[in-house]
C-alpha cells in the first residue's frame, strides 16, 4: 500500500485513501468526469475519474474511504493520479475516515497548554476576560476546526495550530519591538479567526455555513466580542474594547480583502502581517511538500499566481 507522499512519478500505486472532495464536471465533448482530491495522513493529491457513470457519481462521494489503483503523474507542475480504478472497502479493510485525515502536527494537549500560558500573559483585565469567555464558548471547535476551507491550514486542528504559530511569532516580534503592546497582540491573535467556528461546518467535508457565506468570520467575531462585552457589563465605548475590536476587524489589512477598516495602530498592522506570514508559509510548504527537488509547484493563486521552486538543498 502506497502513502501519497511516497507515490513516484510515472509509477503505479495502490492503497486506501479518503475522498476529501469531489466535483462533477464535463469534458469539452460533454462527457461527465469526477474531479477528486484524495487524502491520507501524509498529504493530499488530485485526480480525475474519467467517463463517470451515474453509479460512480452516487458511490464515490466526499468523506468516503476508497481503494484506489492508478498512476502518479504530473500535470502543469502539479502531482496528480490518473488511470484510476476505484472501489469501496470490503469487510475488514480500512474504512474509517478519521484514520486518513490530515491533522495538526502538534497534538491538542500541547496546543491547549500553550494557549493557556499565553492567556496568562494578557495583563489587561478587559482583554483577558473577553478572551477567556470566548475561548471557553468555542473550546471544542477551536481545537478541531480548520483555519480555511482550502488555502491554508485546511486540516483538522488547523485553526488552533495557525493561531498558536502566530502567537509564537508575536512573542518574538514583541521582544524585538518592545513598543508593541504584547497583551493586545495576544488577545487579538487568539480572537481574530475564532469565528471560523461559526463560518465553517467543521473539519469533515468543510464547507461554509449560511452565516459564513452571508456575513463572514470578521463580522461574526466582532459580534461575539460585543455580545461578551454586554454580558460582562463592560463599557462598550472604552478604549480597551474599541482597540480589541479594531485589531480583529482590520486583520485582513485591506478593504478589498474583507476588513471593514484598515489597521490604524501598530498592533493591528503587526497582527495582519503575522497572519499573512503564517498563511503564506503554510501555502508554500503544502505546495512544495509533494514535489521533487529541482521541480516547481503549480501556480498558487493566493500568492499572486506564482510558481515556487524546490531547491536541491531543501530537506
Amino acid at each position: 500500500m502506497t502513502l501519497i507522499k511516497d507515490m513516484q512519478v510515472n509509477h503505479n500505486f495502490e492503497g486506501f485513501y479518503l475522498i476529501k472532495s469531489v466535483e462533477l464536471k464535463q469534458t469539452r465533448a460533454g462527457k461527465d468526469y469526477l474531479q477528486m482530491v484524495f487524502q491520507d495522513r501524509s498529504g493530499t493529491i488530485g485526480g480525475n475519474l474519467w467517463d463517470a457513470q451515474q453509479h460512480n457519481i452516487d458511490t464515490f462521494t466526499a468523506g468516503k474511504v476508497v481503494h484506489a489503483e492508478g498512476k502518479r503523474e504530473v500535470y502543469n507542475n502539479m502531482p496528480q493520479v490518473n488511470q484510476l480504478k476505484l472501489r469501496l472497502p470490503e469487510y475488514g479493510e480500512p474504512s474509517q475516515p478519521s484514520d486518513f485525515r490530515e491533522k495538526s502536527p502538534v497534538n491538542e494537549k500541547e496546543l491547549r497548554d500553550y494557549v493557556t500560558s499565553v492567556v496568562f500573559k494578557i495583563e489587561n483585565a478587559t482583554w483577558n476576560r473577553i478572551v477567556r469567555v470566548l475561548l471557553k464558548k468555542f473550546d471544542k471547535e477551536f481545537y478541531e476546526f480548520p483555519a480555511a476551507k482550502s488555502n491554508h491550514h485546511a486540516f483538522e486542528g488547523g485553526l488552533a495550530f495557525h493561531e498558536t504559530t502566530m502567537l509564537r511569532l508575536a512573542e518574538k516580534i514583541c521582544e524585538v519591538y518592545p513598543e508593541l503592546n504584547s497583551s493586545l497582540m495576544y488577545a487579538g491573535i487568539l480572537l481574530h479567526d475564532l469565528a471560523k467556528c461559526l463560518e465553517f461546518t467543521g473539519f469533515e467535508n468543510t464547507n461554509y455555513t449560511l452565516k459564513g457565506n452571508l456575513i463572514g468570520h470578521i463580522v461574526l467575531i466582532d459580534e461575539e466580542i460585543t455580545k461578551t462585552v454586554v454580558e460582562l457589563g463592560l463599557d462598550e465605548d472604552s478604549e480597551d474594547v474599541l482597540l480589541l475590536r479594531h485589531v480583529v476587524l482590520s486583520h485582513h489589512g485591506e478593504l478589498d480583502y474583507g476588513s471593514p477598516v484598515r489597521p490604524q495602530i501598530m498592533e493591528a498592522e503587526m497582527i495582519h502581517q503575522i497572519d499573512m506570514m503564517d498563511a503564506n508559509m503554510m501555502m508554500m510548504m503544502t505546495a512544495l511538500a509533494p514535489i521533487d527537488k529541482g521541480q516547481q509547484t503549480a501556480r498558487i493563486w493566493p500568492l499572486d499566481n506564482r510558481n515556487f521552486y524546490k531547491p536541491s538543498f531543501t530537506e
